[in-house]
């Protein structure tokens, strides 16, 4: 785990070192135990501080002031909650990633979990709070041999939580450290190099998740043909790395015999375009063409380490797309598993190829109450909604309301794009039942209704993560290129509708 954070949670007894956290909205009025503790001469030093720093209490401003008098802590760090209008609205997860960053590295600080009468500062936000600061604790530095002269860096870093029922934020807190943990193996992931990280090895890594109890199953090339995966094999027939396909299985409902939900990820660990090659400039970042997949992974882990209630299945398509002498080419055509045939257009767009098969089987399969898809699909999609909004595609309403819903809770949001017969039909083939690519107009929605094809009747929804999954802007929970995104989002649609 690439996150060198301990969190705890412990009464509001102010520590005798370290650092002290605490929270104040634009009154700037101290938490009232914290004020009787210092005294009024201390008091009115912070206001004194408070003035000459030009801190006002704004939402997620910070004023650092070391020695403070009437403390024994080593330095005072005040986050600001803003007026009461913000706080109504405050996300208490981010909130926990900007406080984070405001603390620094000191090797312990406690934050006490008060303030306003009007700011909800129970259990569940102290564990949102931590939830927001092992986010934005995480970091990606395994391959780097120098890391500074602190001999210390390396050291945990522990954040103690002060609130009135520590019980129950421990409780509140083993549900957002399943998803934590389960965020940053979808970062880790995404981060790793492509020569580590090939389909055989992220195949291995997957199956780790056995120790929690999540069933996995792993095709090879030979399996996967008897199978008649032909369009996923024929993405990675020009890599000397043999694709394969993961089955994890999660079966956690109290109910038997009710349908699974299912999770696909796209798993393209090297994308070079194959023969329609990529231009070189920041071809670098296609090593995560696998963000999709490696979402899913996250997600099960997650939902397996909460020991979720429900039934979870979760597939994904593990290739390397490389040009050589026995690469797929454009022009040819391929049989996919569902029997429907596909012409190459353009053999970058290789991961609705994979999708397709992997879609395919999985509703054949295992029959699902519905399912969704994450892929960095399209350039297209960041053309429409940029870095903040990942695209989403559904044939059923109720599902993309839910992921919609789901979004907004965990600022992992999406944006409803549409499918449509006018469409579909961009993607019709002179010389077989469908092509590939339709062409530059549109280029997210016949990508989407290319997998379309592939579910049938099953309630669908097809996330393009393209903008989101990796390289997308830096927020308060994240600063790594990798972002981990859609662990949360989906974790929490099970959570909110198909647990029980």
């Amino acid at each position: 785990m690439s996150v060198r954070l301990k969190v705890g949670f412990a009464s509001q007894v102010l520590p005798a070192s370290g650092t002290l956290v605490l929270f104040v909205g634009d009154d700037l009025v101290l938490p009232h135990h914290v004020a009787e503790h210092i005294g009024p001469a201390a008091v009115e030093g912070f206001a004194r501080a408070a003035a000459a720093e030009k801190f006002k209490g704004k939402a997620k401003s910070a004023l650092v002031v070391p020695a403070p008098a009437g403390l024994q802590a080593d330095r005072l760090v005040v986050i600001g909650l803003g007026r009461a209008s913000d706080r109504e609205k405050t996300d208490a997860v981010a909130l926990g990633g900007a406080m984070f960053a405001k603390i620094g590295s000191p090797r312990h600080a406690k934050v006490l979990v008060s303030g306003p009468a009007d700011w909800p500062h129970g259990p569940e936000i102290a564990a949102d709070l931590a939830l927001g600061a092992s986010l934005r604790a995480y970091s990606f530095d395994r391959y780097k041999t120098k890391k500074g002269d602190d001999e210390e860096k390396d050291a945990p870093q522990t954040l103690s939580f002060g609130v009135e029922d520590p019980a129950a934020a421990k409780k509140a807190w083993k549900t957002r450290d399943a998803v934590a943990r389960g965020v940053v193996t979808a970062r880790d992931l995404v981060n790793e190099p492509p020569n580590v990280l090939h389909p055989e090895e992220f195949g291995k890594r997957a199956a780790e998740l056995s120790e929690l109890g999540v069933e996995v199953e792993i095709l090879d090339e030979k399996q996967l043909s008897k199978i008649g995966m032909r369009a996923l094999l024929g993405v990675g027939q020009g890599s000397t790395r043999e694709s394969r396909v993961v089955v994890m299985r999660w079966n956690g409902a109290k109910k038997k015999g009710v349908a699974p939900v299912c999770f696909v990820g796209k798993g393209v660990c090297f994308d070079t375009g194959g023969i329609s090659i990529k231009p070189a400039g920041g071809m670098e970042d296609m090593k995560g063409d696998m963000a999709g997949a490696a979402c899913v992974v996250g997600l099960m882990q997650a939902l397996a380490a909460r020991k979720a209630k429900v039934d979870a299945v979760g597939l994904i398509g593990l290739v390397e797309n490389m040009p050589d002498g026995n690469a797929q080419r454009p022009g040819d055509i391929v049989a996919s598993l569902s029997g429907q045939t596909i012409e190459i257009i353009n053999t970058d767009a290789e991961g609705r190829l994979v999708l397709a098969d992997v879609l395919w089987y999985a509703k054949e399969r295992f029959k699902p109450a519905f399912m969704v898809d994450l892929a960095t699909l399209t350039g297209a999609i960041m053309i429409a909604l940029g870095q903040e909004n990942a695209g989403l595609f559904s044939n059923d309403d109720a599902l993309a309301e839910r992921l919609s819903a789901a979004g907004t809770v965990t600022g992992e949001t999406v944006w409803r794009m549409p499918l449509g017969p006018a469409y579909d039909k961009l993607i019709d083939s002179k010389f077989a039942d469908m092509k590939n690519t339709g062409g530059r107009h549109g280029g997210s929605i016949t990508a989407a209704q290319f997998l379309k094809r592939f579910v049938g009747d099953t309630p669908w929804a097809h996330l393009d993560i393209a903008g989101t999954g990796m390289g997308s802007p830096a927020s308060d929970v994240n600063r790594s290129w990798a972002s981990g995104w859609g662990v949360r989002l989906l974790d929490r649609l099970v959570a909110d509708y198909y647990e029980g």
